[in-house]
């Protein structure tokens, strides 16, 4: 198999008692009468193990919102794969902490949306800040590994020391430091989430000193905003290369957003065999080599690195997911980026305050 699998990424539920502005889940999601059983999970994590998985990422959604959670905790371990749960720890109490990792949890990555519990609450759209904290001890008092996760924009890019020193004082092993990624909702609130350059460039300085300070100590991940960069990212490490996600009704995907692009049809888990849907699915493999890609990617040195940057992206911003994405440089369509960042930065693109928070859909 050239490209194999090393993580399953299971949305298993999108219900989600949130309503986060930055939300990067579907305009569309789906439905609680939709969602895959356990026994339907189950399967799948011992086919994606088979092929090569390593790791299962258990998010939503909310994953809290399931009931049999500690089932598929369960349902991953036997299937030998290393389980990390992605969540915001609402609902989380002592007594199901336990349960799920005697069910065999390895690892929590625990969201917040800032330090400060009043804006914390507004980019909720919920007040859920105090239960975050008190579930930060919870885990701190437990022999698991803790990561903190709080995405940042152009609201709460100046208390980034503030983060730092928060994730220092949960007993974290590691932090991810995510700017807004323009997905969903967030593309939606793209007006008000977009920092300023200063604001960008302040935060990579205060970053590398954190670094640096806390070797050994807490490792800091910084996920820059495409917006800021000269090159793309190579998204999910490529189309189809390494990462599968299934949404909540079993539909077999290279990554979240991939369902915008509205020539490719991608099939549920209930219907093929896992492998086939990786291996054989023609829209699987419509990105995954070079032959799609116009100029200047075709003939760039860069397009084994970066692959033509995010299709999503390209498709969000162009209209054409076969597009270069317009992050790039090099690309006229690079014009779209620069005219947005021309408004963000000369003040005539405000950053305001009315929000469009995502919907739950049940």
């Amino acid at each position: 198999m050239k490209y194999q699998p090393r993580a399953l990424i299971a949305e298993v539920t999108h219900r989600c008692p949130l309503h986060c502005v930055y939300c990067s889940n579907p305009l569309v999601m789906q439905r609680r009468t939709d969602e895959l059983s356990a026994e339907e999970w189950s399967s799948i994590f011992v086919q994606a193990a088979e092929m090569g998985a390593l790791q299962l990422h258990l998010t939503g959604g909310e994953p809290l919102a399931r009931a049999d959670l500690a089932e598929l905790v369960r349902a991953g371990r036997s299937a030998r794969l290393y389980v990390n749960l992605i969540s915001s720890g609402v609902s989380l109490d002592e007594r199901r902490l336990d349960g799920l990792i005697e069910a065999g949890l390895d690892h929590v990555q625990l969201s917040f949306q800032d330090t400060e519990e009043t804006p914390a609450n507004e980019f909720a759209g919920a007040r859920s800040h105090a239960l975050k904290l008190r579930v930060a001890g919870m885990i701190r008092r437990r022999r698991i590994a803790f990561t903190v996760n709080l995405v940042v924009h152009r609201r709460n890019l100046c208390r980034i020391e503030d983060v730092i020193a928060f994730a220092e004082a949960t007993g974290a092993q590691r932090l991810e430091i995510a700017h807004v990624q323009y997905y969903g909702w967030a593309f939606r609130n793209r007006e008000a989430l977009l920092p300023t350059r200063d604001q960008v460039q302040r935060s990579i300085e205060i970053v590398e000193a954190a670094r640096e300070r806390l070797k050994g100590r807490l490792r800091i991940d910084f996920v820059l905003p495409d917006y800021y960069a000269k090159y793309p990212k190579p998204c999910m490490n490529g189309w189809a290369h390494q990462q599968i996600l299934i949404d909540p009704a079993g539909r077999v995907l290279p990554c979240h957003a991939a369902p915008i692009i509205p020539d490719l049809e991608f099939y549920s888990a209930r219907e093929r065999p896992l492998r086939w849907i990786w291996e054989d699915s023609p829209a699987f493999n419509r990105f995954r080599d070079e032959t799609w890609m116009p100029e200047p990617c075709r003939s760039c040195d860069r397009r084994a690195r970066d692959f033509g940057g995010c299709r999503c992206q390209a498709f969000l911003l162009t209209g054409n997911a076969s597009a270069t994405d317009p992050v790039c440089m090099l690309t006229p369509a690079h014009s779209l980026i620069e005219d947005t960042l021309q408004r963000v930065n000369s003040g005539a693109h405000p950053g305001g305050q009315s929000w469009i928070y995502r919907v739950d859909p049940n």
